[in-house]
């Protein structure tokens, strides 16, 4: 009797555990449609084509600045594929490339998706827009101490003006929040007039 008791109060403790833990991940998935009527329109093949630049910042979870870093972007659309040539350059003097190839789809509610691929990403990155906003997420290897680390990326790209978005993404490994990036993108004349960026030198 004694040992059937412990094992019930183990299982309500188990399932206490996991009602908890779903309540929080709904309080923290964001619906899109909260966006749907915010300005600019999120545009994602013409904000990007032609040249942009970026700053950019990684902090660990606990807000501690860890990297910065610059990126040049060349954006070119070759029918419904959007590619984005970055290039990295970080605080520490590391250089990084990766080529994005995005593909524009409408998905069997008819609404209207994302879907890209680039060498270190696994499988496919999936997102959707709404209003100024964009939601994208991903898996990505990322070198950390001289080891490829996969982790998780949850993307949030918001538009402010012609040429100016904001990107903040959240990002995990095996569910726990290891850290975020923010980036500032700018484009047109605001890029023109400050890059492209020096990307030898830091």
């Amino acid at each position: 009797m004694i040992y059937i008791k412990k094992n019930i109060t183990k299982y309500k403790i188990f399932l206490t555990t996991i009602l908890f833990t779903s309540f929080l991940t709904g309080c923290f998935q964001t619906n899109m449609k909260q966006f749907e009527n915010n300005t600019p329109k999120l545009n994602l093949f013409s904000f990007f084509e032609g040249d942009t630049i970026a700053y950019g910042i990684f902090e660990d979870r606990f807000g501690n600045l860890k990297r910065q870093f610059r990126v040049n972007i060349k954006g070119s659309v070759d029918k419904e594929q959007l590619i984005l040539d970055e290039e990295f350059l970080y605080d520490d003097g590391e250089q990084a490339k990766r080529i994005w190839k995005i593909k524009k789809i409408i998905d069997d509610k008819k609404n209207i998706v994302y879907s890209g691929q680039a060498d270190d990403v696994e499988g496919n990155a999936s997102g959707s827009i709404s209003g100024n906003a964009l939601n994208w997420s991903y898996d990505i290897f990322l070198n950390i101490k001289g080891s490829n680390v996969k982790v998780h990326f949850n993307d949030w790209i918001y538009q402010q003006s012609d040429e100016i978005a904001i990107n903040r993404a959240y990002v995990s490994k095996f569910g726990v929040n290891i850290g975020s990036v923010t980036l500032v993108f700018l484009r047109g004349k605001t890029a023109t007039s400050i890059g492209p960026l020096n990307l030898k030198n830091w």
